[in-house]
């Protein structure tokens, strides 16, 4: 039952027909013809700048020849090469942005080839067969902790695995998986995928997973590196920014992260209140996600506003167009100056912005109300309690804070970008990086 002092935020909104639908699969899989006519649209070429738009460099032209070649099994493993996260990242990747974006058939027409739906046929094509494609190394008698079970924890773990090194890895959470599990909208990796994708990596052996156990909580960065010869750092972003407006204190207005993560979570996902007119205050694939769900779970009203212009927005055009196509509304250059209501918020009122010659971000005195009784901040995250002795920079770790034999990566790491696919990349540079440390190779 809702709060009386928010009557129009409320379950169930739809049916579970309707509400079904709106979280079914984004995009449906390829079959194999499909995948077939799709990859012939590739030209192989010799200098392929998709491959240099991938942050893990998957070799694509390789890949989706195999394909053409009625080899999918053996192109997921060109594939798991170079991102062993590649079924996730086929299913979330901004590949308007990175690879499909670089292909020479979007510059000559418009209409790349379908990268990321070829890496999805492939990769589930190579997870059906339920056998791991990899085998470890003889045993180095090393033993490698890594903190934090998300993409780049995983990704650093598989590696290290595959060398032979013994690896256990802690996380907080119940569940394993980090953005995978809980900050990605739930259309986006639907069916439990991302459980099914960290069993699958687990398969390979000498990885220890600890669930339930937070650094600084159960244990100390000093405890680890005595215990173990080296450290790996993927803890991710887990605090939100605050919007710095009075009145962000009053009741339903949330994190845009626990709305996405407890919609993951829900087994009936009409079960989770929403508002009638929400509105979502930030810029990146967040914002997106949790305006693009309100209206799947019903809200009448959904709104983004984000203080800078439409270019300056994380989120991908395709992600945008999404979201305006399902009814979200988009207000660029204002922000919140106060939230209002009595306990509960009612309207929250915007002033216009704009950026002055020197590119400092300022607020104008014309602005706007929005009727609101849901709000959601996704203006960023930062880094959360460090451990001791650790340093931030930018709201990150400071690699150059950690003490010897300590490796960081992924979103709490500088150049992280909230990216499955970067974070992926990072934890498999760590691994090379910490095996070859501990191989007393430089």
């Amino acid at each position: 039952m809702n709060s009386p002092q928010t009557p129009g935020v409320v379950p169930h909104r739809l049916d579970g027909g309707r509400i079904a639908a709106n979280f079914a699969d984004a995009q449906q899989p390829l079959d194999r013809h499909e995948a077939k006519v799709a990859a012939d649209r590739c030209y192989f070429c010799y200098d392929a700048p998709c491959i240099q738009a991938c942050p893990t460099e998957i070799d694509i032209p390789l890949f989706i020849r195999q394909i053409l070649g009625d080899q999918p099994e053996v192109a997921a493993k060109t594939i798991w090469d170079s991102n062993i996260f590649g079924g996730a990242c086929a299913r979330v990747c901004p590949t308007e942005q990175l690879c499909e974006g670089a292909c020479v058939r979007e510059a000559a027409e418009g209409k790349p080839v379908e990268i990321g739906r070829l890496q999805r046929f492939a990769t589930d094509a190579g997870m059906a067969r339920n056998a791991h494609p990899y085998g470890r190394a003889p045993s180095t008698g090393c033993r490698v902790a890594v903190v934090g079970a998300g993409p780049a924890g995983l990704s650093c773990a598989h590696r290290l695995a595959m060398h032979g090194h013994d690896v256990v890895v802690f996380d907080k959470r119940p569940k394993a998986g980090g953005l995978n599990e809980y900050g990605i909208a739930a259309y986006k990796v639907p069916q439990d995928f991302a459980q099914a994708e960290v069993d699958w990596i687990l398969g390979i052996g000498g990885i220890d997973l600890r669930l339930g156990v937070e650094l600084g909580r159960d244990m100390s960065l000093d405890d680890l590196r005595r215990d173990f010869d080296a450290v790996f750092l993927g803890v991710g972003l887990q605090a939100v920014n605050d919007l710095r407006a009075p009145g962000e204190d009053k009741a339903e207005v949330r994190d845009a992260v626990e709305f996405i993560a407890g919609l993951r979570q829900a087994g009936d996902k009409g079960a989770i209140p929403v508002g009638r007119s929400v509105v979502v205050i930030g810029g990146g694939m967040t914002a997106i996600d949790a305006a693009v769900q309100s209206k799947a779970l019903g809200a009448e009203n959904v709104t983004i506003v984000y203080r800078r212009d439409q270019g300056q927005m994380g989120a991908s055009g395709y992600e945008q167009d999404h979201a305006k196509h399902v009814g979200v509304r988009i207000v660029h250059e204002a922000a919140p100056v106060e939230v209002r209501g009595n306990g509960a918020v009612h309207e929250v009122q915007f002033a216009y912005t704009e950026t002055t010659p020197e590119g400092v971000l300022r607020l104008r005195e014309d602005g706007f109300r929005l009727e609101a009784d849901q709000v959601f901040k996704a203006i960023g995250q930062k880094i959360g309690d460090l451990a001791e002795g650790v340093g931030a920079i930018g709201g990150k770790i400071d690699p150059g804070s950690l003490p010897p034999g300590v490796w960081v990566g992924g979103d709490c790491a500088p150049g992280g970008q909230d990216l499955t696919v970067t974070a992926a990349a990072q934890g498999r540079d760590a691994a090379e990086a910490i095996h070859a440390a501990l191989m007393g190779r430089t």
